[in-house]
């Protein structure tokens, strides 16, 4: 395998790689006691002050619109560089709620996906995307949350366990909502300015990368509440191995952050929320021909519209 072809056969992966993520957390109560431990106030902001709790009436449906895009411009160390413009677009609809003695539970299901197709992208790679966008058609589940959008329980649909869909779609998606549509509340009474983060530990591609959220509560209308968001991620070297595939891969250093705004809907199964930043990566790409060094550089964006009132 030559430098230029183990180039774009790991930037594929690395763009992937740059937004997927999902909780290591197999069990509710794993999840439960995580983000128990995983939040934080780092400000209580002015008075008055009051909590902030989900009030999802049973009964409840509400759909949305996920759009993610990337950009991920990638240079070996011969100087051969690839860049990739992956985009996908899912209409999703979450509901009808039930009411548990815990909190709330609903389904969650996509039901059509697409592609964003750049204009001028290659023909044949179109039509990679454009399948691939398919796979996910269908997929969900449901989930239990309590009224501080912490998980109690969760299922995947059967068509969601199919082989044929991407676990590194679905880690996507999950990160996604927990982190822009689904805000984990502090269990404390705050006010305007306040501040709070959500740690957790995710796996992205195989590799361990510690996940930051940090939230502003910026203003608040009865169960409407508009929230600045900070993500930051970053991962301490480590190597992964593809045994199949003959390759090794390190990371050096992988960080990314981004910055967005969201408009919380209290009573709703979905929110508005946007989200862009930037990610930089360093790693070792090592196969039975030798070690090659990747520099990534990502940019990527996600926007999120409730999509019922339309």
């Amino acid at each position: 395998m030559n430098s230029h072809s183990m180039a774009r056969s790991s930037i594929c992966a690395l763009v992937l790689l740059a937004l997927a993520g999902c909780k290591k957390s197999e069990t509710a109560a794993d999840v439960s006691a995580a983000d128990d431990d995983g939040i934080r106030v780092l400000d209580k902001g002015d008075r008055p002050r009051s909590v902030l709790r989900y009030n999802i009436p049973a009964g409840t449906t509400t759909s949305s619109t996920t759009t993610f895009k990337v950009t991920t411009l990638a240079t070996s160390a011969d100087q051969a560089a690839v860049t990739l413009l992956p985009g996908l677009r899912l209409d999703i609809v979450s509901g009808p709620a039930s009411l548990t003695e815990r909190g709330v539970r609903f389904a969650v299901d996509v039901v059509k996906s697409e592609a964003v197709i750049p204009r001028g992208f290659d023909e044949q790679l179109a039509q990679e995307l454009r399948e691939g966008a398919a796979v996910a058609n269908d997929i969900g589940g449901w989930v239990e949350i309590d009224d501080r959008g912490n998980m109690l329980a969760a299922e995947l649909n059967q068509r969601t366990k199919r082989s044929d869909v991407p676990i590194r779609l679905l880690r996507m998606l999950v990160n996604t909502r927990e982190t822009l549509t689904r805000v984990r509340l502090p269990e404390e009474k705050i006010g305007l300015g306040a501040r709070w983060e959500v740690r957790t530990e995710i796996s992205a591609y195989g590799f361990e990368v510690q996940q930051v959220n940090t939230y502003t509560l910026v203003d608040r209308a009865g169960d409407e509440v508009m929230l600045n968001v900070t993500v930051q991620q970053m991962a301490m070297p480590q190597t992964i191995e593809f045994p199949d595939e003959g390759i090794q891969i390190s990371v050096e250093t992988m960080m990314a952050q981004a910055d967005g705004q969201i408009i919380l809907d209290l009573d709703a199964l979905e929110s508005d929320a946007s989200a862009n930043g930037k990610g930089e990566d360093r790693i070792l790409v090592k196969t039975a021909e030798g070690i090659d060094t990747i520099e990534v550089a990502e940019e990527f964006e996600v926007q999120i519209a409730n999509t019922s009132g339309l």
